[in-house]
Order: structure tokens, then sequence, then C-alpha cells
């Protein structure tokens, strides 16, 4: 079982980024997906939330009406488009899949994280 993400960078405030985490091992259509992050000093802390089979179910609030969850079933990839980035959006983002929530103990597969990185 594999997530891989990718999309991160170094943008400027107000920038936008689009994530990817590219799943792989086993069928992940009974899943969750969800997109977390951990900036230095800070618990990691669930950004948003989507199915395969429905649609988003979670967004913090700190990211609602910037960042958008999105799946292409066929390809077994989840998205993260962020815009609007602040600089408090730096940290590392991982993807990872399971039951479902925003608890990072009810996910059991998780990606290596990207660091994204927003200068004011």
């Amino acid at each position: 079982v594999q997530l891989v993400e990718s999309g991160g960078g170094l943008v400027q405030a107000g920038g936008s980024l689009r994530l990817s985490c590219a799943a792989s091992g086993r069928t992940f259509s009974s899943y969750a997906m969800g997109w977390f992050r951990q900036a230095p000093g800070k618990e990691r802390e669930c950004v948003a939330v989507i199915r395969w089979s429905s649609g988003p179910t979670y967004y913090a609030d700190s990211v609602k009406g910037r960042f958008t969850i999105s799946r292409d079933n066929a390809k077994n990839t989840v998205y993260l488009q962020m815009s609007g980035l602040k600089p408090e959006d730096t940290a590392v983002y991982y993807c990872a899949a399971g039951l479902g929530g925003s608890t990072s103990a009810r996910y059991d597969y998780w990606g290596q994280g990207t660091q994204v990185t927003v200068s004011s």
C-alpha cells in the first residue's frame, strides 16, 4: 500500500498550489481520503476529507472557501487545490487513507508528506 504526495513548494502569500496524492497497492474505494498538515511545534491537524464514493465530507474552518479536495477515481488520485494561501498554511502536508473523520488515529495509511511554504 502506497500513498505518494506531490505538488508542494514555495509560494507567496495569496498564491495557489495543487497537491496530489496517488494511491496504489489496493482498492481504496471503501476508504476515506484525508489531507492533514503539521507545522513545526504544532499537532497534526486535518485539513480536508473526501470519500471515493461521494464527495468532500470535511473542511477545517481555517481553510473553508480557500481549499478544495477532489478525486479522480480512474487515476486513484486525490487532490488538494489550495488558493489564497497564507503564511500560517506553511506545514508538511500528508495524505492519508482510512475510516474518515478529522482524527488522525482513524487513518491507517499515510504518505511521506510534502512541504508547503508560504512566504509573506
